[in-house]
């Protein structure tokens, strides 16, 4: 009986749950997920009750395995691959029921059992592709980051070897070249470590006092613009200025905001850190002398990977991890460009009262 049902009325079946998935808050369903899903799926369980055996579950569960990946590559989640089935079980349910069609409880519990085999394979499949992406994404930024590493390394030895030969001076082009490599890679380090602590959300807050930040990064800034032929300023900072922050998350940040400004200064240019606050909010500012931003959405530059300009180092990460550090520290970051002389960052966090 449950057979005759379901091939008498498949289309009828079909549209009732489209009508169900359709009705979801969000996403939309799509054609395509019920036509690689649902449709096939029936017809496999058509194909099985008239062989009357379940010799066919390993063809439901590779074609839900096919639904789960589709469903996978178009971002939906996992209750959406059980709300797609449930939504056929409840349609044949209801269909059966209007009908008054008379299904023996054998064939509607053969029915669940498939039911539960697709949701299971769909889910796993679906479990399967997310692991596999997030491992490939994983991957993709450990083989930038050890590139980058692998690059100032031999840059560093190069340069080293060199300078133990005793033909080059300490002050010369070749140990700029071994100071800049192992800059760099303290660069890489840090920011990777910073990552690893917001991924693994290791954030430790504390009251931080904004004029001790400023001395922290007054420290390594004032070589830094000193390497590069840069000036460098601080603004007033008052006493009691105080934010809750992580310290090392933060630090981090700024330690970005301010290399990125040294980074595409113009020669002798000038790059200043300064702080304003109101009696709820603190704004820390880098400006640079960069020339202004190139064309395109400022925002653009915040995405991980992304990298504007004629000077394309690295990895592109500064940005989008100086971002996620200084949300975490419950804080906003944006930029304004200056066009034709630099642009600013500028950092706002909630000041502790």
């Amino acid at each position: 009986m449950l057979f005759d049902f379901l091939t008498e009325n498949r289309e009828k079946i079909i549209d009732r749950t489209r009508s169900k998935i359709s009705d979801r808050p969000a996403p939309r369903a799509s054609q395509t997920e019920l036509e690689h899903g649902i449709p096939l799926f029936l017809t496999q369980l058509i194909g099985m009750l008239r062989e009357g055996n379940r010799e066919s579950v390993a063809e439901i569960g590779a074609g839900a395995s096919r639904h789960g990946e589709d469903l996978s590559r178009m971002g939906l989640t996992v209750g959406q691959v059980v709300h797609d089935y449930g939504g056929l079980c409840q349609a044949i349910t209801e269909i059966a029921g209007e009908d008054r069609i008379p299904i023996s409880n054998g064939e509607f519990k053969t029915l669940n059992g498939c039911l539960d085999d697709a949701i299971a394979s769909a889910v796993t499949q679906f479990g399967r592709k997310r692991e596999q992406a997030a491992s490939e994404e994983g991957a993709a930024e450990l083989g930038f980051l050890v590139h980058e590493l692998r690059n100032a390394l031999n840059a560093a030895t190069l340069a080293f070897e060199v300078v133990k030969t005793g033909a080059v001076g300490t002050r010369g082009s070749t140990s700029k070249s071994l100071d800049r490599s192992l800059r760099r890679m303290r660069e890489l380090i840090d920011r990777s470590l910073v990552d690893v602590r917001l991924k693994a959300g290791m954030q430790r807050r504390s009251s931080l006092s904004v004029a001790r930040l400023f001395e922290e990064l007054s420290i390594t800034a004032e070589l830094e613009a000193k390497n590069r032929g840069l000036q460098f300023s601080i603004g007033p900072v008052a006493g009691d200025v105080r934010v809750d922050a992580d310290p090392h998350i933060l630090v981090s940040a700024l330690e970005n905001l301010l290399q990125n400004a040294f980074k595409f200064s113009r020669p002798e240019g000038h790059v200043s850190l300064q702080m304003f606050s109101t009696d709820a909010r603190v704004q820390i500012e880098i400006q640079d002398e960069c020339g202004g931003l190139p064309g395109g959405d400022v925002e653009d530059l915040f995405r991980v990977f992304e990298q504007r300009g004629q000077r394309r180092s690295g990895l592109g990460l500064g940005l989008a991890i100086s971002r996620q550090a200084v949300e975490a520290c419950g804080g906003t970051i944006q930029v304004r460009n200056l066009p034709g002389s630099g642009c600013v960052f500028s950092v706002e966090l909630p000041r502790q009262q």
